[in-house]
């Protein structure tokens, strides 16, 4: 009788800590949507950018997550498999790669860190410099597409402000009778930027360089929060896994 009660406690505890790592399986699948969302929205959203940056930082970033995001996606798949086959060897494959996705996250945080601080004195350097000899030049149409993208979207007029503009070669020809590109106008149209009163056009200071560099920083704030909350949940998840893989090898039933 003694053997029978045991038998059933281990049965009952074994059948928790499924639904417990079922439930946190489905977490996990819903925080790795989340990630493979966020980078395919920064490829197709926000991709004009890339092209105003010498660095290949912010696309492969966006890489990272869509790869990070699949990753979690297969490996709660696994974890799934191995929860409801009660496979104790597929629980330990499930069990390291969470642990391995668990360091890369750790690497992957601090190198972001590391190459934000690099990327922010490159984008004060290049931008102006990047503004004022591509814009409107021939074979440079992703360039002009980004600045009037980043112009409009950010409300802003030049990399620091809206002077900047008057060193551009695209300004300084003879054949053009703006100030500012139409871009810089609070109301867009044909020829407004031969007006740079700030009545007429964004005049913030700072300048798009202060912009884009909040931009840069809230989306690093958005995925550390994410980060943070996935790695919680993955410890959440190896622990699980850990007590159900020691409850299998206990309860043979």
């Amino acid at each position: 009788r003694m053997e029978s009660q045991r038998r059933k406690t281990y049965t009952c505890g074994t059948i928790c800590l499924k639904y417990l790592l079922l439930l946190f399986n489905i977490l996990f699948w819903l925080a790795g949507g989340v990630v493979l969302g966020v980078g395919v929205w920064t490829l197709v959203e926000k991709s004009d950018y890339i092209s105003l940056l010498n660095s290949s930082f912010y696309s492969a970033s966006a890489y990272i997550l869509i790869a990070a995001g699949l990753i979690v996606i297969v490996t709660g798949i696994i974890g799934c498999c191995a929860t409801l086959k009660e496979l104790k060897s597929l629980l330990i494959v499930y069990l390291i790669l969470l642990l391995c996705i668990f360091l890369l996250e750790i690497i992957a945080g601090v190198l972001a860190y590391i190459n934000y601080q690099e990327l922010d004195e490159e984008l004060r350097q290049n931008l102006k410099l990047t503004m004022q000899q591509k814009y409107q030049q021939p074979e440079e149409q992703s360039i002009t597409q980004a600045v009037d993208k980043l112009q409009q979207e950010f409300k802003c007029c030049g990399s620091n402000n809206f002077s900047d503009w008057r060193e551009s070669v695209w300004i300084q020809a003879a054949d053009n009778q703006r100030l500012v590109p139409d871009s810089c106008c609070k109301t867009p149209a044909e020829l407004c930027g031969r007006r740079d009163h700030p009545s007429n056009i964004y005049n913030i200071e700072g300048g798009c360089i202060m912009k884009l560099e909040d931009f840069i920083l809230s989306q690093l704030y958005i995925l550390g929060a994410v980060g943070i909350g996935i790695a919680f949940l993955q410890l959440v998840g190896m622990m699980f896994t850990f007590c159900l893989y020691h409850k299998l090898k206990e309860d043979p039933y």
